[in-house]
């Protein structure tokens, strides 16, 4: 590491020293009481996630919805215009491309998995009782948990990085020096390092828990197709340790490996998409019941992102809205940094309201089709997966059966194993892309992190997910990982969109002196 890197400084210079060796030594020893005491690591879990997700749960929801208000303010407001580089500069991606790489840098492989299954997690939920049945509300929330306030955390922050990257040309591609217009010289001392530290196990933890909700399904369509035995656990860390290489190799690829593949996922997921619908004999069901089920989320979308159940007659905020409110925002770390970088060109308008056009438009596909199909076959009593789901509880081994009614079912379970190694593939460069940029005191814009700072980070960012693998964690103690972590991130948050406004009002107004 003692070659030159980046403008002619030694590495070892420009390496930052904590930032990297304090994230990888926690990740060790979390990683070796995970091994080795599982159960009590589980219980300690959860005694913390209650206490963040019950007692101060509106916490989450306030910050989800001032988000997502804020972000159409940005858009429809003075702020829209500002272009994120040089006034008259183009573009560097075509829409597509840019809307591909975006998607696909988030939640992507999360977003497949939960479209088969999340409506039956809310079929037979009291909430859903009390507000009417399930073809009425088994299917809203799966749209409400995945559109509009998550991708409001993805925007608004990719455009305050975006200008603090782009406008500004800062070369600290860092969460504290998107605070630096309120921390000021303070970003440089303790509490920017604060932020940065909370930054990188905020990124550890979404990593930590995105691929252990999803990765068991890869095992079990493997263990379908070839009839393999052997435990769930084996394969998931096989899979992990072979899918690492891949996701590793793309990587050391940069942005143009990262783009060709992010446009091979579209294509591939779009392609599931419309097979589904064209020739799963639920056509009818699927497109009435989505049109159904998004008019009712719209319609009540404020009622929904202010529930939080104060007699705690269900728990259901607690156990479901606030996780994914928590879940989003620990993805906030990495995905916004990358949605920022390839968004150089395009105005804060554009990025918001293209954003919201080709990110959630393309969820909302989703849920609508390969939940709706499911849905549609519960509805006519063709197949009984809430019995099956009952009787089993496992939750990767229905999303087989689903995929088993389908026409042609093998193929479309090693279409749906290859969409989501190649999503997670997207989405894991991304983040080690990002998290890389973290272990530098500064890097140039457009400059990418040294080839074995980014390899270093691609095995650090595996390890805890295999540890959480070998401890069996429940569902709800994944949940609880993205819970803790996105707590201190939520004010973090609130802090850079408060330094983007008074940056970017600083940046029209020397504008307004020049004309």
């Amino acid at each position: 590491m003692n070659r030159k890197i980046q403008d002619g400084g030694s590495a070892d210079k420009k390496i930052d020293w904590m930032i990297t060796i304090v994230p990888l030594i926690s990740i060790v020893i979390l990683c070796i009481l995970f091994f080795l005491l599982p159960e009590q690591s589980n219980i300690i879990l959860g005694k913390i996630r209650y206490f963040l997700g019950d007692t101060l749960g509106s916490y989450y929801l306030v910050i989800g919805l001032g988000i997502f208000l804020i972000s159409i303010f940005m858009a429809m407001s003075k702020y829209g215009d500002i272009v994120l580089g040089e006034q008259d500069e183009k573009p560097k991606y075509n829409f597509f491309t840019w809307g591909a790489m975006m998607f696909t840098c988030g939640l992507a492989a999360d977003i497949l998995f939960y479209s088969f299954s999340e409506w039956i997690l809310y079929a037979t939920d009291p909430h859903i009782t009390e507000l009417g049945t399930m073809q009425d509300w088994a299917g809203v929330f799966p749209l409400f948990h995945w559109s509009f306030i998550p991708w409001g955390f993805y925007l608004v922050l990719a455009v305050a990085f975006g200008f603090m990257l782009h406008v500004r040309n800062r070369t600290k591609q860092k969460y504290s020096e998107a605070c630096r217009p309120i921390l000021g010289k303070y970003t440089d001392k303790l509490p920017g390092r604060i932020i940065d530290l909370l930054a990188v196990f905020a990124l550890l933890a979404g990593t930590a828990t995105t691929f252990s909700v999803a990765t068991p399904l890869m095992a079990e369509i493997i263990g379908t197709l070839f009839h393999i035995h052997v435990s769930r656990t084996l394969i998931n860390i096989v899979i992990l340790l072979v899918t690492c290489f891949v996701y590793t190799y793309s990587l050391l690829h940069g942005f143009k490996g990262i783009s060709i593949l992010a446009k091979v996922c579209i294509y591939l997921f779009f392609g599931l998409l419309f097979f589904v619908l064209l020739f799963g004999g639920e056509t009818r069901y699927i497109i009435e019941t989505g049109i159904s089920s998004l008019g009712k989320m719209i319609q009540n979308f404020f009622e929904l992102s202010t529930y939080t159940d104060p007699l705690r007659t269900t728990e259901f905020p607690q156990n479901w809205t606030i996780y994914y409110w928590a879940y989003w925002m620990v993805w906030c770390v990495a995905a916004p940094f990358f949605i920022g970088n390839i968004s150089r060109g395009r105005t804060v308008r554009q990025v918001i309201l293209g954003g919201y056009g080709f990110g959630v438009g393309s969820t909302l596909t989703s849920f609508i089709i390969l939940g709706n199909y499911s849905m549609g076959l519960q509805m006519s009593g063709v197949t009984d997966f809430i019995a099956i789901y009952n009787e089993t509880g496992d939750l990767y081994q229905l999303i087989v059966s689903m995929i088993s009614t389908m026409p042609c079912a093998p193929i479309v379970m090693v279409a749906v194993l290859i969409t989501m190694v190649a999503f997670y593939a997207t989405s894991f460069d991304s983040i080690a892309l990002t998290a890389s940029c973290y272990s530098y005191h500064s890097l140039e814009n457009g400059k990418e992190p040294d080839k074995i700072i980014q390899l270093m980070w691609c095995i650090l960012l595996i390890l805890l997910p295999i540890a959480l693998l070998f401890a069996e964690s429940s569902m709800s103690n994944l949940q609880s990982v993205s819970i803790i972590a996105a707590f201190p991130i939520g004010i973090v948050i609130v802090m850079i969109t408060i330094s983007f406004f008074k940056d970017a009002g600083k940046c029209l107004e020397e504008k307004n002196k020049k004309f």
